[in-house]
């Protein structure tokens, strides 16, 4: 019972994260407030009562419409809140309550954000990348020491961090130059190379490598598909920061096995 009602509190706080980073999603593109004013409708603006605004639950009680205008909200919201809320879930069945747990819940939060905004409009806000950066090395110099108490390990993971950054961003600024004058288009944005950066302070410099070549797969994958069916053209720009997500939460989960499993098959001697 207890693990149950452990479980259903985590998801809950996920949820309420995902609700804000509805917010974030949504407001931050279009360079308004976070804070203010608060939660409203888009079709009427009027201002939601707090338990109109409860994550997952809100929608379903209001039938996915206003309930002052009738006008319909969208599904996206209470998906977001919920796939949040099972993340964070996910990350506490992992690692349990500890602070790696905490800040991987930071790293999915910047994730979950960058990832729909991208989808969205195409495009990496510095805002988000820059402070995302910033959080993974505190974080990679704060772990150690909380762990551990050691100056020394926490010094080195900050290290560790900058050395991911770097390496993050030059490989994807190569990738982009080399990609770009294959097809003779720009082949990514300055945005995925700044998002690369992050992961690389998040996750270290084997993190980033395996976030990105588990991005790649997948794009290739899904951008195939699409244009085998014909939903996208072979010109059209497809947004990559999504894909880097997910190559970024696989490496967070199964990293280290996977990296093992690399080992093992191609340098079993070390």
């Amino acid at each position: 019972m207890d693990t149950l009602i452990t479980s259903a509190l985590v998801f809950l706080f996920g949820a309420a994260v995902g609700s804000f980073l509805n917010v974030v999603i949504y407001r931050l593109p279009a360079g308004l407030s976070l804070l203010h004013p608060p939660s409203r409708c888009p079709h009427c603006h009027t201002r939601l009562r707090p338990y109109d605004n409860v994550p997952v639950l809100g929608w379903l009680w209001l039938r996915g419409r206003c309930r002052y205008c009738r006008a319909p909200i969208a599904i996206r919201y209470p998906l977001i809140e919920a796939f949040t809320g099972g993340l964070f879930l996910a990350t506490f069945g992992l690692f349990g309550l500890s602070w790696l747990t905490v800040s991987y819940w930071v790293l999915l939060s910047w994730l979950i954000a960058l990832a729909f905004i991208d989808l969205d409009t195409l495009t990496l806000p510095n805002a988000l990348t820059q402070s995302g950066l910033v959080l993974g090395l505190g974080m990679q110099f704060a772990l150690p020491l909380l762990q551990t108490g050691a100056w020394t390990n926490a010094i080195q993971g900050l290290m560790g961090g900058i050395f991911g950054a770097v390496l993050g961003i030059w490989l994807f600024d190569l990738i982009t130059l080399f990609a770009s004058a294959a097809l003779g288009q720009t082949a990514m944005g300055g945005g995925d190379a700044k998002l690369a950066a992050m992961l690389g302070a998040w996750l270290g410099w084997q993190g980033v490598l395996l976030s990105g070549f588990l991005a790649c797969v997948v794009g290739a994958l899904v951008g195939g598909g699409a244009m085998a069916l014909q939903l996208i053209s072979r010109r059209q720009p497809m947004p990559f920061g999504p894909f880097l997500a997910i190559g970024a939460v696989i490496a967070m989960f199964w990293g280290e096995a996977l990296i093992g499993a690399y080992r093992a098959v191609f340098f079993p001697t070390l």
